[in-house]
């Protein structure tokens, strides 16, 4: 009787750990770029930026769009990330 309370225990933590995975997949996944890029264009629109800042910003914008056109969101992120950070924003 012991040994099957312990596989109904082991069956119940593995359904859970099972059910659990879905959540903990949409928690870590990336937000979408299309977002992320709105943003950026928002900030970039008030930002005061050198003439080399201006341009690191924008080929940091061409391949997030790049990315983002193919489905990479986390990547595309990146990029939107780093020019954010160019912008001080």
């Amino acid at each position: 009787m012991n040994i099957f309370k312990s596989a109904q225990g082991a069956s119940l933590a593995v359904l859970i750990g099972l059910a659990m995975l879905p959540v903990a997949a949409h928690a870590a996944a990336p937000r979408p770029c299309e977002d992320a890029l709105k943003e950026m264009r928002a900030a970039k629109l008030t930002a005061k930026l050198s003439a080399d800042d201006k341009t690191k910003v924008d080929a940091l914008e061409a391949k997030a769009v790049e990315r983002c056109n193919a489905d990479d969101d986390r990547r595309a992120d990146g990029f939107l990330d780093d020019a954010m950070k160019l912008m001080k924003k």
